[in-house]
């Protein structure tokens, strides 16, 4: 799976496409330089034919970088190849350096703009003049695209960029190369390979496309959601919250599909309003999170509570899925490149001489008569939603479908990384691969989503790379515990009386300071999940802006380093209001429902005060008393203060707070995994209904 189409195609709805970049003149070597006041890496570019067959003329220009190894002329080089269809590669080349750590020492690493994207005549839609807008149809839009594009849309295929990445092997005088790809990025290392044997030292592919895939309606993602859905359910994480994850998805999806569930939602100024939560929208988020395992985690207890009747948790956890567009998200998918390679590419299960309405119906009868039991709990339409049919039934085909390619892949070291939690690239997919080369290792990485090398929480894929080329034996990912991260949040309390009393208090009194100690929870997990988003688009910086709403009610705002909460609820009719910082927390106890007082540090991580009139003490680790039907789980200590001062105080701010269940500690981990592959990320939410397929 990979990036989106319709929500590519929606942002194209008012705009006309440009034409195709002039012709440069040629040249038949890479003449590098010095990229800006860096030495230590080098920028080129190198002219090819348009049309690799030379029969149609015109000419691209590919931007490309290069880190030279540390040994005097290697005959060999890494090209790393970003995902998409549509990625621009060159930003990446850092992050890139430092996954390949090993594998560069001893060879040049070459990372390039794919053509159609980045620097490499990248391809747009151009906005018309003020005054000339027309509404358009999706359709339309397509169509004006393609037309604009003129034939030329017919040479960005992945054989077309495997034909680039020969001429960079010539022109660089390299004998071999040692093909690194992500997700698209492994589709076309594994065509350079069928196309170049001889000239392939090694393949590493991370997340895997098929060689003649990707499968249209993604019928191993959605025979890999039970299995996921189950995995996260392992060690006794869903014995206070489901019995089974699956029915609970299949009794939601259903109700969906039947009409849109109506879910309240708190904004960041604390003010209710209502999202309509989909099926289409269900499966959105999934997806997402392959690249935020704190979504994934939140997944099966919103879901249970949507299922019961209490839709708040799932309304909240789908605005936080939902992210910036591939245009935004770091520079994103290239829209109109996407459309292109995929629209061009794809096998779709239609006629491609049948016009836009028939190709519609030939594809929505194709699907719509394979087993039910395929997409389940999820349905065909979700399956038609997800796929790119909706916009490609309107593209106007410069090519023949693609023939199968039945090529071998040739016998070289291979390393192939699956991530167990991975649903846009399921292993399914990695082990229909890894048997067709010779001497294959797959290596399933537990806990990992997509994207293992940037994704895993362990360096078992990182150490099977070094193996790789080290020449040592690749071991399986030894067992390990379940990642702070997955550990599942409780059931969200549905009123006050279902939340059992806290060890050593009874009454209202203590149903209060337990239902404040999970709220406590709560606001740590929405605090990071609204710094990862923030921090992501933004560099941290200590005047950093950060609000969220609570989940009944209320909201919470970060001024400086503290963490203000007004009338912030979790629990129905208990609010907490005040401050929270490193060297003090105070806050007022309310609510309809719960026993009123107030609450401060006393030292040690504790706070303590009176509830009802009662004196109470809420020591770390209170979340651990059992909550009957909430399901407390117990809290984890913060282990260290990330490396900004902003998050060291946040951290220390949060660790005040008994029952609070997050780790800063791994926030710059996150980070760092989702500013390399959010770009390939972005393509959870395309589909009419808002969420569609993954990208890659």
């Amino acid at each position: 799976m990979r990036a989106p189409v319709r929500k590519i195609a929606v942002v194209l709805l008012t705009f006309n496409a440009a034409a195709l970049a002039p012709s440069p003149a040629a040249q038949a070597q890479i003449a590098f330089r010095p990229c800006g006041e860096s030495n230590n890496y080098a920028c080129g570019h190198l002219t090819v034919p348009l049309d690799p067959s030379g029969a149609t003329p015109g000419q691209i220009t590919l931007a490309i970088r290069r880190h030279r190894a540390p040994i005097e002329g290697p005959s060999s080089a890494v090209i790393a190849l970003a995902g998409g269809p549509g990625q621009a590669a060159v930003p990446l080349t850092e992050p890139f350096l430092e996954l390949l750590g090993p594998v560069a020492a001893t060879r040049d690493l070459v990372v390039f703009d794919q053509r159609g994207t980045g620097l490499s005549h990248a391809l747009r839609c151009r906005q018309p003049a003020r005054g000339r807008r027309r509404a358009q149809t999706i359709e339309q839009s397509v169509l004006r695209c393609a037309e604009a594009l003129g034939p030329g849309r017919a040479f960005y295929t992945t054989h077309d960029s495997v034909a680039d990445i020969e001429a960079i092997r010539r022109a660089g005088g390299y004998e071999k190369l040692v093909l690194y790809g992500t997700s698209y990025g492994t589709k076309v290392a594994e065509q350079y390979a069928q196309d170049h044997p001889s000239h392939v030292e090694a393949l590493v592919l991370d997340s895997v496309v098929a060689p003649n895939g990707p499968d249209p309606i993604s019928r191993s993602t959605f025979a890999s959601v039970p299995r996921i859905l189950r995995q996260l359910c392992g060690h006794g994480e869903c014995a206070r919250i489901t019995r089974d994850p699956v029915a609970d998805l299949a009794r939601v999806v259903a109700d969906a599909r039947r009409r849109p569930i109506r879910g309240r939602l708190v904004d960041d100024h604390g003010r209710p309003r209502t999202l309509p939560i989909t099926s289409d929208a269900l499966l959105g988020v999934l997806l997402e999170g392959d690249f935020n395992p704190l979504l994934r985690a939140e997944f099966v207890p919103a879901v249970r509570a949507a299922a019961a009747g209490d839709s708040a948790a799932l309304a909240r956890l789908l605005t936080r899925a939902e992210g910036p567009s591939e245009e935004g998200a770091g520079g994103g998918i290239d829209g109109t490149l996407y459309l292109a390679t995929t629209c061009e590419e794809e096998a779709f299960p239609w006629s491609r001489t049948a016009s836009p309405p028939l190709r519609r119906r030939q594809a929505t009868q194709s699907v719509e008569a394979l087993p039910a039991g395929i997409f389940a709990p999820f349905t065909a339409g979700n399956a038609l939603d997800l796929s790119g049919i909706g916009v490609c039934d309107a593209w106007p085909y410069a090519t023949a479908a693609p023939p199968v390619d039945q090529a071998p892949l040739p016998n070289v070291p291979t390393l192939i990384l699956s991530g167990e939690s991975d649903l846009r690239t399921p292993t399914a997919d990695a082990r229909l691969l890894a048997a067709q080369i010779p001497g294959a290792h797959l290596l399933v990485v537990p806990y990992a989503g997509h994207s293992v090398l940037t994704n895993e929480p362990s360096s078992c894929g990182s150490d099977a790379l070094q193996a790789l080329f080290d020449g040592h034996p690749i071991r399986p990912c030894s067992p390990m515990p379940r990642p702070p991260l997955l550990k599942l949040p409780p059931l969200p309390p549905p009123r006050l009386a279902a939340v059992a009393p806290s060890r050593g208090y009874g009454g209202l009194p203590g149903r209060t300071l337990h239902a404040v100690s999970l709220t406590f929870g709560d606001l740590s997990r929405q605090v990071l999940l609204g710094l990862l988003e923030s921090l992501s688009a933004a560099s941290a910086s200590s005047h950093l802006a950060l609000s969220g709403g609570g989940l009944r009610a209320g909201s919470y705002q970060l001024r400086d380093q503290t963490i203000v909460v007004h009338g912030y609820s979790y629990v129905p009719g208990v609010t907490v209001s005040g401050t929270i910082s490193s060297g003090r927390v105070g806050v007022g106890i309310g609510g309809p429902a719960g026993a009123h007082g107030y609450l401060r540090g006393s030292g040690r991580g504790a706070l303590a005060g009176t509830l009802g009139g009662v004196r109470v003490r809420l020591s770390p680790g209170s979340a651990s008393t059992p909550a009957t039907q909430a399901g407390a789980t117990p809290g984890s200590a913060i282990a260290s203060a990330p490396t900004t001062r902003l998050l060291a105080a946040l951290g220390q701010a949060l660790r005040r707070l008994p029952g609070a269940e997050t780790d800063l500690t791994e926030l710059p981990y996150l980070l760092a995994s989702r500013r390399l592959h959010q770009p390939w990320s972005s393509g959870a939410r395309w589909s009419a209904a808002g969420h569609g397929r993954a990208g890659g």
